[in-house]
């Protein structure tokens, strides 16, 4: 007797298609589908979140203005060498006063004045006056042209402005980001900007240490209301969380408008202080327009971001868990200590996140409270943006954020974990 063997093929389904090719289409049909369902929030974060951050990347160091503006003249100072400490010869001056009536024609070179004007005090009113007389040259019978330019302005044979045209004459820079950490790019290479204007870095670290300091005073805080909150009982609780979320029902001018009342020199807690006698009247505490000021002015606007993720996972600690400690004889404070507060840790670490990017980023409640000692680079951020008008060191600022809150991140990671981060 001998085995026989048989070659059934492959297997197919009903419509006579092999089972494996029809799950395959079946599946890709699947994810298809998925992928239309969720198609509105991808490009929801596309339009919303991840265009606008590439669109601060480009701005921080993007430069094209002054090539596209004066294509002749930054072709013409190739040959041109900084380090004699004179104007360039009569060839620059004539491709400037051509590329200056396309410029004046067209309306671009206050916008180029202005851009140069962040590098070299006084370029943007020199651009200005000088587009006024350009626009009426006859380019082929005014020569010679330094001379004409001479007359207009002083500064045009002045070398530092050319320095200036021919270091920034390319159509990227790396001069935003010099200058957000109070750096500048000379024809010598990176300098130290002069000591007056030296800022930036200091508010780095201003914006750090607040930062931590207010995500501190939050824990403190918070995790005892959070503690008080998951072990009273449901009715009790429940009644006090609408005290904690409260303040979102509140415009924030409303309550920083408040604590301007509150901490200033004749406002309510000084009033206090002086009524019990524990301050003089003629030394009443300076609590506004400084750092104190913004700690607690932000501590208080952010402390239910601290709150509800510590309260969420306190909620799921079983209370056994410290009973049956107790019963083991762990005093209160050991089995609060070894039980509780370990398992508390992901609700910390969540909240602690959110409180510190939340505040690295504020700037209304500082610029209200701050004054001059009390602002974070997000103020200067907004200055830039809405008043100088420099975007470019603007997103300069903000990338450098970006990477710090990134770093940070990481680090968090890398010492606590963020698959232990919990909100629940």
């Amino acid at each position: 007797m001998s085995d026989a063997t048989t070659d059934t093929g492959p297997v197919l389904s009903a419509d006579g298609t092999p089972l494996k090719k029809s799950l395959a289409k079946a599946l890709r049909r699947e994810k298809l589908r998925a992928l239309m369902l969720i198609a509105p929030l991808l490009v929801f974060i596309l339009i919303t979140f991840i265009l606008p951050i590439a669109d601060m990347l480009f701005r921080s160091v993007e430069n094209s203005i002054v090539p596209d503006t004066l294509p002749r003249t930054v072709g013409a100072l190739q040959d041109w060498d900084p380090d004699s400490n004179e104007a360039p010869d009569e060839a620059v001056f004539a491709a400037l006063a051509q590329d200056m009536q396309i410029a004046v024609e067209a309306k671009l070179h206050t916008r180029l004045g202005s851009r140069l004007n962040y590098e070299k005090t006084g370029m943007s009113s020199l651009f200005r006056k000088s587009g006024r007389r350009i626009d009426r040259w006859d380019l082929a019978a005014d020569a010679p042209f330094k001379e004409k330019f001479a007359d207009i302005d002083e500064d045009w044979v002045d070398p530092d402005t050319w320095k200036t045209l021919k270091v920034y004459s390319s159509n990227y820079t790396n001069g935003y980001f010099l200058n957000s950490v109070d750096l500048q790019k000379g024809v010598d290479g990176v300098e130290m900007r002069p000591e007056n204007q030296q800022i930036y870095i200091t508010l780095f670290q201003r914006t750090l240490f607040m930062s931590l300091m207010i995500m501190g005073s939050c824990v403190l805080l918070g995790y005892p209301i959070a503690f008080l909150l998951a072990n009273l009982p449901s009715k009790t609780s429940n009644m006090l969380l609408i005290l904690v979320l409260l303040p979102f029902w509140t415009s924030l001018l409303v309550r920083t408008s408040a604590w301007k009342v509150m901490l200033q020199q004749q406002g309510v807690i000084n009033d206090t202080l002086v009524w019990l006698g524990l301050v003089d009247d003629a030394a009443r505490l300076i609590m506004i327009n400084n750092q104190f000021g913004t700690i607690v002015a932000m501590t208080h606007i952010l402390l239910p971001f601290m709150i509800l993720p510590l309260y969420s996972v306190m909620q799921t600690i079983p209370p056994s868990y410290v009973r049956a400690a107790k019963s083991l004889g762990a005093t209160n404070w050991t089995a609060f200590w070894r039980v509780y507060f370990p398992q508390s840790v992901p609700g910390i670490g969540a909240g602690c996140i959110l409180v510190f990017i939340l505040a690295i980023g504020y700037y209304i409640t500082p610029e209200l409270v701050g004054g001059t000692k009390g602002v974070f680079i997000s103020n200067r951020i907004a200055y830039h943006i809405s008043s100088s008008l420099n975007w470019g060191l603007a997103a300069a600022l903000g990338t450098i954020l970006l990477v710090a809150v990134l770093m940070l991140y990481w680090v968090y990671d890398k010492i606590v974990g963020i698959d232990n981060v919990k909100l629940g």
